[in-house]
């Protein structure tokens, strides 16, 4: 504890250029700075501090241990502030941003977080929009695909696999495709991401020296609950992921196809701003949906535990 002190002590100094003014700040006499300042230097075995009667100046060895000093007092504040924030109660709005289809999912384990963390207001957006979290104070995301921004952090959370599908009617006027070459002769039914407009390429692993697929779009949507709706119309071969067509799959409204060609599931993930201070709002909500929603492949948040 001396030690720590006389780091403050002779960081404080360094900074402010006298005793008095770092004993100002650090609520000790300038005497007792001095000495702690002193105190370090003849543990060190070197001199940090050059004195006058009019200033003072750090060495040139002083000047290289203020830089370390530095950000290790800093690294230590760090570390205060982040067990300030871990034992603190969750409280204050959450803004969170999720596709459409998350709602699936996601809203039967809402009200279980709610009841758990009462002082937190959640204000989700369901939107396929992909939102920019630090421009628009988003706090949590959860989204699938790239994900590109270095801004932000980011945890891999439950799979999902696309599936092809389409209506029976469909599939008995114009027969059941056996192999990707044949979704040519097909009519499909698209996904068209909002901000990009581009169409959503479909997942599947064709041979070698095979033609890029040329599909006739007979339907495109920026909603992947009315890609499923259009799909079950009979327009044509829709892709969906697993949780969204499974009860239109088991009433015998869809069927899939090509399932032997489909690549390998995707992933969704849990995003939020990059910072030195994780919120106790944002911290449980992501431990939440580890635990409730994703527990197979979800840690723990440092400095947490699951209640």
């Amino acid at each position: 504890m001396d030690r720590l002190s006389g780091l403050h002590a002779f960081v404080r100094t360094a900074d402010l250029g006298s005793f008095a003014a770092a004993g100002r700040v650090l609520g000790l006499s300038a005497s007792a700075i001095g000495k702690a300042v002193t105190n370090l230097e003849r543990q060190l075995g070197v001199r940090l501090l050059q004195r006058s009667t009019r200033s003072i100046r750090l060495t040139e060895e002083g000047r290289l241990f203020h830089e370390r000093c530095r950000r290790v007092l800093d690294d230590l504040d760090d570390a205060q502030a982040s067990l300030a924030e871990a034992v603190a109660v969750p409280r204050g709005r959450l803004r969170v941003s999720v596709p459409i289809v998350s709602y699936h999912f996601l809203l039967p384990v809402v009200p279980e977080f709610v009841e758990r963390y009462p002082e937190v207001e959640l204000d989700i957006d369901f939107n396929d929009r992909i939102v920019d979290m630090i421009e628009e104070g988003v706090d949590v995301a959860i989204r699938s695909g790239d994900l590109p921004d270095s801004r932000l952090m980011s945890r891999t959370l439950r799979p999902f696999q696309m599936l092809l599908c389409a209506a029976p009617c469909y599939l008995e006027r114009h027969g059941v495709p056996d192999c990707p070459r044949a979704l040519n002769e097909h009519s499909a039914v698209r996904f068209r991401f909002p901000n990009s407009g581009k169409l959503q390429e479909w997942p599947l692993t064709l041979p070698e020296a095979e033609p890029e697929l040329r599909m006739r779009t007979a339907f495109s949507c920026n909603n992947m609950e009315a890609v499923r709706g259009a799909t079950v119309a009979g327009l044509g071969v829709g892709c969906m992921p697993d949780f969204l067509v499974r009860s239109a799959l088991a009433e015998g409204k869809l069927q899939t196809v090509l399932d032997d060609f489909i690549d390998e599931p995707g992933h969704f993930h849990v995003l939020w701003p990059s910072s030195r201070h994780l919120s106790p709002k944002v911290r449980v909500f992501v431990d939440f949906l580890g635990e409730r929603l994703f527990a197979k492949s979800c840690e723990a948040l440092p400095g947490t535990s699951a209640a």
